[in-house]
């Protein structure tokens, strides 16, 4: 079976699933929606990206020595097939909802294991490509444990914290990228989780 779907015409998700997105107003016309339970056939979903995305461990340069990235990463590509239909429509709803606003679909998926608690990213925003100087939208899809995403304005000023739950739904837009950063602390205490982030051409 072909999960891929073409990139205008992704199978979709039903309507009523942004129902319950509710948008926050950040500074600088930065903005981000939740949407809770967002994601459906979750542990399906979840289950097989453990399973079946061809992991891999990085290695990156801090300073001056080489250490290792702290999760497992896979990036699928403009036209890569999704390892599940659940991605595919969700990818294909949230072009058709967002379209009017983006001005373009979601064609990549990045996707990051946290294995543990010890697992995290550190403080960033997609700022590589387009990112960097344009306003531009990436959605996060979180399976498994929940896991706290910390998010910071970068020149000062209070931060804010949103708990991502199992098919849990947060898009960041507007200028968040460029004039807030975001990460993923590590924690005591934490079971398996997967966060899928969808993005517009050459945004990373």
């Amino acid at each position: 079976m072909d999960f891929q779907g073409s990139l205008f015409e992704a199978p979709t998700i039903e309507a009523p699933l942004f129902e319950g997105v509710e948008r926050t107003l950040l500074s600088r016309g930065a903005w981000i929606d939740i949407g809770r339970a967002w994601l459906p056939e979750a542990d399906d979903v979840f289950a097989t990206l453990v399973r079946d995305v061809p992991w891999r461990a990085e290695r990156r340069q801090m300073y001056d020595r080489e250490v290792d990235v702290p999760r497992l990463l896979h990036t699928y590509g403009v036209g890569d097939p999704l390892p599940h239909v659940g991605l595919a429509r969700a990818r294909g709803a949230l072009s058709a909802h967002y379209r009017p606003e983006l001005g373009e679909p979601f064609v990549t998926a990045g996707c990051c294991y946290y294995r543990d608690g010890r697992d995290s990213v550190a403080w960033h925003g997609d700022t590589i490509g387009r990112g960097k100087t344009q306003d531009t939208m990436v959605a996060i899809v979180s399976l498994g444990d929940p896991r706290r995403l910390a998010l910071r304005p970068r020149l000062g000023g209070s931060s804010i914290s949103v708990v991502m739950g199992h098919g849990d739904l947060l898009v960041m837009g507007g200028s968040c990228q460029r004039t807030w950063e975001h990460a993923v602390p590590k924690v005591a205490h934490a079971g398996p989780r997967v966060s899928v982030q969808f993005r517009p051409l050459n945004v990373f």
